[in-house]
C-alpha cells in the first residue's frame, strides 16, 4: 500500500491543504467586529481591489465569504456612484 492509503481520511485532506490550520489568516472585519461595508469610504475599499480594478480573491484579502459578499457589492454599489474606477486608468487610456 502506498503512504498516503495508510492514513486516516482528515490527515489525507490536511496534507493536500496549502496552508497549515495555524497558519490561516482571520478574517480582518470578522476581528474588527465590523457589521456593515460602507461604500462611501473609497479609499478603504481600494485596498481589496487590483491594480487594473478588479476585486481581488479571498485567498488575497483573507476575508471569510460573509464578508466578500458584502465587499464585494460596497465595491460595486461605489462604482455605480463614480467613486471607484470600473477600469484602471493606464487601461483606459486617457
Amino acid at each position: 500500500m502506498r503512504e498516503e492509503e495508510e492514513r486516516h481520511p482528515e490527515e489525507r485532506v490536511a496534507a493536500r491543504r496549502r496552508y497549515p490550520r495555524s497558519q490561516w489568516r482571520s478574517c480582518f472585519f470578522c476581528k474588527e467586529k465590523v457589521k456593515e461595508i460602507d461604500y462611501q469610504d473609497a479609499d478603504f475599499l481600494r485596498r481589496f481591489l487590483t491594480d487594473r480594478g478588479k476585486i481581488k480573491a479571498r485567498r488575497q484579502t483573507a476575508v471569510c465569504a460573509r464578508h466578500q459578499r458584502q465587499l464585494a457589492v460596497a465595491i460595486k454599489r461605489a462604482r455605480h456612484l463614480a467613486l471607484l474606477p470600473f477600469t484602471a486608468e493606464h487601461v483606459r487610456g486617457s
